[in-house]
């Protein structure tokens, strides 16, 4: 479904990806993992159309996404869902869902996603009416997941989810991206609690300094001795 090969990002003059490749089929969760500064976002990002490689190529879906516009690869059905949720705070739940589903396919299916997005997200129902705002934080990051689910995604890329959530808002967070995926939506994960990514993926990539060192099954990487030291703690 996604083919990320050999790609190289700068940010000026300064390399912050080096020849970083990843595949994610159609069906799973993949999980890319790393410290801080490693250059996770900045990988979501060029996926995405924010950043644009200087050397190597992006294809979704069997074609080149690389030289496209952000809008471009949204109306594809890759959908970025960013670090800090990006909310319209001053705009209601509605409004700020709606404005997920512009594109053709998204705004035809739209009243059907809304519904699909409240029964995911049943919190969000009762306020509907409210501010963005105003939400809690995992009400939020619901409210962010649901805008990216109106854009009706293929693949659905998904930053930090639990960033500032208590543990237990983390824990129905996990749930939900499961559940996403077990209904059919493909999902990239980047997630600073790495037993929690790596716990629900079927694969998974680890960056380094803007580089991947190691990718191998979830499951495999979870037992990996070094990985176990540095992310986990064990």
């Amino acid at each position: 479904m996604l083919k990320v090969e050999s790609i190289d990002v700068y940010y000026g003059e300064l390399q912050v990806l080096r020849q970083v490749s990843i595949e994610v089929h159609e069906g799973e969760i993949v999980a890319l993992v790393g410290a801080n500064g490693a250059g996770k976002t900045t990988t979501l990002k060029t996926i995405s159309g924010l950043l644009h490689p200087r050397r190597g190529t992006i294809e979704f879906m069997g074609q080149p996404s690389h030289k496209l516009e952000p809008h471009q690869i949204v109306s594809r059905g890759l959908i970025h869902i960013p670090e800090g949720r990006k909310l319209f705070p001053s705009l209601t739940v509605r409004e700020n869902l709606e404005l997920g589903s512009y594109g053709k396919e998204a705004k035809r299916k739209r009243r059907q996603s809304m519904d699909e997005v409240f029964a995911i997200f049943p919190a969000l129902k009762g306020r509907e009416g409210q501010a963005a705002g105003t939400l809690s934080g995992g009400e939020q990051q619901m409210l962010a997941i649901g805008r990216g689910l109106m854009s009706v995604p293929k693949l659905l890329m998904i930053d930090e989810p639990s960033l500032g959530l208590a543990p237990i808002l983390m824990e129905q967070l996990f749930n939900m991206i499961k559940e996403l995926n077990q209904g059919g939506t493909t999902i990239l994960l980047v997630e600073q609690n790495v037993f929690a990514s790596l716990s629900m993926a079927q694969r998974g990539y680890v960056l380094e300094n803007g580089q991947i060192v190691l990718q191998d099954e979830a499951k495999k990487l979870l037992a990996n001795e070094g990985i176990r030291k540095v992310y986990l703690g064990l």
